[in-house]
């Protein structure tokens, strides 16, 4: 944004400064001046034998006296305020030129620069302090935005390659039967498009672009879990739902993909049979909560809460069937922070993955909003 040039913040201190101590020393000497003239009576004399002796000067005389005094002592101050209040204001503001410097910085791309101002807590450090907890947030995201485009960018290239690797087969062997070529174009296809539908929604939940509405979380556990149970089966694994009624408010298409995520999620990785996964739901005070478990290999502590980045995956990008695209828990969080909730991921003790959201209630927000 193009400015007038003016006076610096420096400079209007040192005249605030000084123009605060000139106005004090001005009162004080009025101050003087007028206690002074109590004392002074006019044409104070003494009659002796027909003299007249002037005991106390006038003010006329007071005041030739008085005045040049005045004057130099007020030139005094002015200096004196000039000078002080220049060097004062420049040490007060030290500690924003630093962070005039960071935000320079920043604005060139340098995350990395820290502030770490010094001494005790005032106003000046607490806004240091907010200055580098928002650079490192932001070093954070830019370096998740860096990781998520070179594994979106892997993740994108594979179903191209493979698609044109098969087209080159089959442009060298024109005899061959494309069958079964037509079915892995398909399957390929079909992935890629996945892909892109995920991605397409992560970024709508990222801007929050939706209507919201009063939805049952209770409600949308049920046809979750309906909606995979052939999934489950075929797998030899158990859904099991619980619960009470959760009002949130809500988008009911992004919720029910949250928890079709989590609840897919729980079942692709899990025990290669007899394996379980639990769904709850609870309401308590202005808070709902969703619960997901499930049975499986023992999880890495360190591992877990890394699960939420694009494409990152338990099994370190080792696909079997149904394993999605990568994206899916990525997506709740996204889903999640987009209804002022909270996603916490926690490893089971003896294997397996929970998974706990938190919305505000339905009733919180009726009172928020009144």
């Amino acid at each position: 944004m193009d400015r007038t040039p003016g006076r610096s913040v420096r400079l209007k201190l040192t005249l605030s400064y000084a123009g605060f101590l000139m106005v004090a020393g001005a009162l004080l000497l009025a101050a003087v001046w007028w206690f002074l003239l109590r004392y002074v009576q006019r044409g104070t004399n003494v009659h002796v034998h027909a003299t007249y002796i002037e005991v106390m000067p006038g003010r006329g005389a007071l005041l030739r006296d008085f005045a040049p005094a005045a004057a130099v002592a007020l030139a005094f101050l002015l200096v004196f305020g000039l000078v002080g209040g220049w060097l004062l204001a420049g040490r007060m503001l030290a500690p924003l030129t630093r962070i005039a410097d960071a935000t320079r910085l920043a604005a060139t791309g340098s995350l990395s620069h820290r502030i770490h101002l010094p001494g005790r807590t005032d106003e000046f450090r607490e806004l240091a302090d907010a200055f580098d907890t928002m650079l490192a947030r932001l070093e954070a995201h830019v370096a998740e935005q860096q990781r998520f485009a070179a594994n979106a960018s892997h993740e994108l290239r594979t179903p191209l390659t493979i698609t044109q690797t098969l087209l080159g087969v089959a442009r060298k062997d024109p005899s061959r039967v494309n069958g079964e070529l037509v079915e892995r174009l398909h399957a390929v296809n079909t992935r890629a498009i996945d892909l892109t539908e995920a991605l397409l929604l992560l970024s709508r939940a990222n801007r929050q672009s939706f209507t919201r509405e009063r939805v049952d979380l209770s409600l949308l556990a049920e046809e979750a879990a309906e909606t995979l149970l052939s999934l489950a089966e075929k797998r030899g694994l158990t859904i099991e739902t619980s619960g009470e009624t959760t009002l949130t408010i809500g988008s009911p298409a992004l919720l029910l993909q949250m928890i079709t995520n989590l609840v897919h999620n729980a079942i692709v990785h899990n025990l290669p049979e007899q394996g379980t996964v639990w769904v709850t739901t609870s309401a308590r005070l202005g808070v709902v909560v969703l619960t997901v478990e499930n049975t499986g290999e023992e999880l890495d502590s360190q591992l877990v809460p890394t699960l939420t980045e694009p494409f990152r995956r338990g099994t370190e990008r080792v696909r079997t069937d149904h394993a999605g695209v990568g994206l899916g828990l990525a997506i709740v969080e996204s889903i999640t922070a987009a209804h002022d909730g909270t996603l916490t991921l926690t490893p089971r003790t003896g294997g397996g993955l929970r998974v706990t959201v938190r919305l505000p209630a339905a009733a919180w927000h009726s009172a928020e909003a009144t």
